[in-house]
């Protein structure tokens, strides 16, 4: 063991997890793996987690980690030389020497860490339709907004955009004779009914789903500024990896709330990371705590994505650890690329229960001094079966060993210490103030408000100059300058036949009436004609 060994436990490039017959030591340059900590509740899974994270951040890896209990927060303060704590880091060899992780807090709400926000286009609609429990239908008309949305150049931010837009392709079921009223939105409509058959009904009970997820705060992750991702990817003065720690307590009170968005976070990665191939070290680290809730009644097509994202993101230099108290609550095709394990106690108190451990054990390379379903069954607080990669990236035999003590506190901290972290944060000012930039509900308003006040313009007089006069004459002539109402046959005519001309044939009109007139004067009746007098005209 060298100086950095009896201090700490870590080499340069592996981490001391625990101690049994033999040592645990996960290789960094195999952590990008992915891994798996399972057990029981109240078995010592956070502090394996933590003792992990420790490890990372030491060796330069930045690592972000869901926060659910609040106890996680302890790793951004010294911990405490108690004795049951020496005892333990002495009877592995260690020299426990209290130590503290740079921190960053967030939290979708804005409450206890910096908001965490992302656009409802970052979002895209196949996890929209998991946050929100569509069906395949309405899933399929959601599919089209976004389509719409981005064939009309509507920006979708947050939630109103999303409403608006809905709103906009919902089919008008409203007068289509001549006296009918025009439609600013005819185009949007049109072309939503170009993909499929948008009804009303669909339309309604995706917004009532809108409803019940703004209820339950889901109003404040969409918006901006969204969150860059390369803010999670940073180390501190001293080269360490800055711990970020999501804050999720509340988000935990809407599971599919806080699955999506762990799963969007993970698509983000994996879509803005370049390739990196087999690194020394990861560039990141993401544990995934109560990692069952991803999984849950997913749909077919989210878990062909989650599966592809787990198993290309290796490539990109991240790691993904699942946190959850039973391997079976992983799905096969997901559970077979965790090739670092470590396994808490199980206890088999139905024929369940009992089936659950016999899996657990199965999941590990068989060790021929230990019965490992026996041992799931026996390990007390802080032991842990546990199997990392090792050479070639074969799994290594299980072993039972007793996890090391971590060097920042155990526990959460106090809410005057996550005050003073977040007013020396490197993000502090970035993210706390909300954004509304122009987007689809502000560019649907205006196209309403646009067609509207074409319909409301003065009729003509005297109003304007030679400009208003000249407009005057052309809107009698084509009965534009009538007050909306049913139109007379001649106008009915002139309109459809003002329809059908090119903007050829009406701007040499325009050109020509100017020539008429002659000079400046004449070239601005004529750009007039072609914006006031044309626009008017194929508006009605």
């Amino acid at each position: 063991m060298t100086a950095q060994d009896s201090k700490l436990g870590d080499t340069d490039d592996k981490i001391f997890v625990g101690k049994g017959d033999e040592q645990a030591w996960l290789t960094l340059a195999l952590a990008n793996r992915h891994g798996l900590v399972t057990g029981a509740t109240g078995t010592g899974k956070t502090v394996s987690l933590q003792v992990m994270a420790e490890g990372f951040a030491r060796a330069g890896v930045p690592v972000f980690a869901a926060d659910i209990k609040g106890d996680l927060s302890g790793i951004s303060e010294a911990g405490e030389a108690k004795d049951f704590i020496v005892k333990r880091a002495t009877e592995m060899g260690l020299s426990f020497q209290p130590d503290q992780f740079s921190t960053v807090f967030w939290d979708v709400f804005g409450e206890q860490g910096h908001p965490v926000r992302a656009t409802v286009t970052e979002m895209g609609p196949l996890l929209l339709a998991r946050m929100l429990d569509l069906n395949d239908v309405q899933e399929g008309v959601l599919n089209v907004a976004f389509r719409v949305a981005d064939d009309n150049g509507l920006t979708l931010i947050d939630m109103k955009d999303l409403r608006a837009l809905l709103d906009a392709i919902v089919p008008d079921s409203g007068k289509k004779g001549a006296d009918a009223e025009e439609d600013p939105l005819a185009a949007i409509r049109k072309a939503a009914q170009g993909f499929g058959n948008v009804t009303k009904a669909t339309v309604g009970t995706i917004q009532r789903q809108l409803l019940v997820l703004e209820n339950q705060g889901g109003t404040k992750f969409f918006g901006e500024p969204a969150l860059t991702l390369k803010d999670f990817m940073k180390t501190d003065r001293d080269g360490r990896g800055m711990v970020n720690i999501l804050v999720a307590d509340k988000l935990l009170q809407n599971p599919r709330l806080y699955a999506t968005f762990l799963l969007w976070m993970l698509s983000e990665l994996f879509e803005e990371l370049p390739e990196a191939g087999d690194l020394p070290k990861p560039k990141l680290v993401f544990f995934f705590d109560e990692a069952h809730l991803l999984f849950n009644d997913a749909p077919k097509a989210l878990m062909d994505k989650i599966e592809q994202v787990v198993r290309l993101i290796r490539s990109k230099g991240v790691g993904v650890y699942f946190v959850t108290q039973n391997p079976i609550d992983v799905p096969d095709r997901v559970l077979g690329q965790l090739g670092n394990r470590v396994q808490h106690a199980l206890r088999a108190f139905t024929p369940r229960d009992q089936k659950a451990v016999a899996a657990a054990a199965q999941t590990f390379r068989p060790n021929p001094k230990l019965d490992t379903a026996k041992v799931i069954m026996e390990l007390g607080k802080g032991e842990a079966l546990v199997s990392f990669l090792e050479g070639n990236g074969t799994p290594s035999m299980v072993e039972r060993v007793m996890i090391r003590p971590p060097s920042a506190r155990i526990g959460p901290i106090t809410p005057d210490e996550r005050k003073a972290i977040m007013a020396a944060s490197p993000v502090k000012g970035k993210y706390d103030t909300a954004v509304d930039s122009e987007s689809a509900y502000e560019m649907i308003q205006k196209r309403v408000a646009a067609t509207a006040a074409t319909a409301d313009a003065p009729a003509g007089g005297s109003g304007g100059g030679i400009l208003g006069q000249i407009g005057s004459m052309v809107g009698t002539i084509f009965g534009t300058n009538v007050k909306r109402g049913r139109l007379s046959t001649g106008q009915v005519i002139a309109r459809d036949v003002t329809r059908s001309v090119t903007n050829q044939v009406i701007g040499g009109l325009a050109a020509n009436v100017g020539k008429s007139i002659g000079g400046q004067l004449g070239g601005s009746i004529g750009r007039t004609l072609v914006r006031g007098a044309l626009g008017g005209l194929l508006r009605r």
